[in-house]
């Protein structure tokens, strides 16, 4: 009995002295994961942060982006597919939410003044892709950094759904001062206008493209969409409605008005539609972070209560949904060559192709800090320890200085927000 307790408080002992060391190492990736990110995906002249990295020589990270002789003739796709460009309005609201929560943990004020520049840049890269063109409102995925202006002409409401989440909630922050607060609401005006435009019966609810043609994959498409789907409109007129209202301008608070009209149009038919258990079991992930990142904002800014319990179910839903994808993905991972460098697009093989390797690996890291994200984001749900040791571990995966992945975006952007509820 002596030599079996012994063996037992020997193991208490252990697991006492180790797991702090565990937490700082993840802690230590988590940080170099951001100190790269910044580096070698960031483009500063654009503000923008894109999708992979086809070298590890220093300035030559991003070489195969495409110029804007291919953007346009619109090579290869008229969404930027597999060439470096294809989520970076995904990335600005997901960068802004790791942002914010690591600037809620700062012990200093150059810490918190960092996060500021931080979020301010995020900021401008959205306001680039929302007026760089011939159509203000319009949210191109990502602008081409060579001349600062070309863009891809098909878009996404992921693309739409995260810029607007993203924004609003440094509306809401102590780090955004007013002069920011009158460029949210400016830029959300314009995203919402053009909603209101384009969004009609007569399109189909499509927001269209650049061009004003129909999105060919049906994926801009606004209103009359699947469960997971159905809150995105609304969250777009309730942020465009909340910062506008807040602005000192006399036409923005006026044009706040339109936007709650518009948004108490859709919110009771779109919280029906979301709350749909069976639909939301098999979304990707993705689609399970932005369907839970619009009820958030939504249930923010609601003040019935009926709507309010019926949104908290749905996102109960898909916290639950993220527990199982967390674990999906640990073992998704297994074999996964994490230091993989990925090619040029334009060559066999290149870019990050569907139903391919490469496609995995770039996406496997992901996969983990949205369903992380997703958990995170639930205001009635704890965090609980099993995510948070998945999350750990995926970070400890990966090798900061030989990743080319930007799904380390989503574990940095997860592992900020979870140290921020701690």
């Amino acid at each position: 009995m002596k030599t079996k307790n012994t063996f037992f408080l020997t193991v208490l002992l252990v697991n006492f002295l180790v797991a702090p060391l565990f937490a700082e190492d993840a802690d230590e990736v988590e940080r170099a994961l951001w100190d790269v990110s910044w580096e070698r995906f960031f483009v500063p002249e654009t503000h923008i942060f894109y999708d992979y990295l086809t070298s590890w020589e220093p300035g030559q990270w991003q070489q195969h982006l495409p110029t804007p002789e291919e953007i346009r003739k619109i090579v290869p796709n008229e969404f930027g597919y597999d060439t470096g460009m294809e989520d970076g309005m995904i990335f600005a609201g997901t960068w802004m939410e790791g942002i914010l929560a690591r600037a809620k943990t700062a012990k200093t004020q150059k810490e918190k003044a960092e996060m500021k520049r931080c979020a301010h840049e995020i900021l401008l890269g959205v306001k680039l892709c929302t007026t760089v063109h011939s159509d203000p409102g319009f949210v191109a995925r990502a602008v081409c950094p060579t001349d600062g202006k070309s863009v891809y002409p098909g878009t996404s409401r992921d693309q739409y759904t995260h810029a607007v989440h993203g924004l609003w909630h440094y509306s809401v922050s102590d780090l955004c001062d007013q002069n920011e607060l009158e460029e949210i609401a400016a830029i959300l005006s314009l995203i919402a206008d053009r909603m209101i435009r384009t969004v009609t019966p007569a399109n189909r609810y499509d927001s269209l493209n650049l061009d004003g043609k129909p999105n060919s994959r049906g994926i801009a498409r606004m209103w009359d969409v699947a469960p997971h789907e159905a809150a995105r409109l609304p969250m777009i007129y309730a942020a465009a409605w909340d910062v506008c209202r807040r602005s000192a301008n006399a036409e923005l608070k006026q044009k706040s008005e339109t936007y709650f009209t518009e948004y108490r149009k859709y919110i009771a038919p779109a919280v029906e539609q979301s709350l749909n258990a069976e639909a939301l079991q098999n979304v990707a992930g993705w689609a399970m972070l932005q369907a839970q990142a619009s009820l958030e904002l939504l249930w923010l800014l609601e003040t019935d209560p009926v709507l309010r319990q019926k949104m908290e179910q749905t996102m109960e839903i898909l916290f639950d949904v993220a527990a199982k994808r967390l674990q999906w993905a640990e073992n998704d991972s297994k074999g996964l060559e994490m230091e993989f460098l990925f090619k040029d697009w334009r060559v066999e093989g290149g870019g990050i192709p569907w139903a391919t390797p490469c496609r995995k690996i770039w996406y496997n890291p992901r996969q983990t800090g949205e369903a992380a994200m997703t958990q995170l984001l639930c205001p009635t749900r704890e965090f609980p320890a099993e995510s948070r040791e998945l999350l750990r571990r995926a970070i400890l995966r990966l090798n900061p200085d030989r990743v080319a992945t930007s799904g380390i975006f989503y574990l940095v952007a997860a592992w900020e927000m979870e140290n921020a509820r701690r």
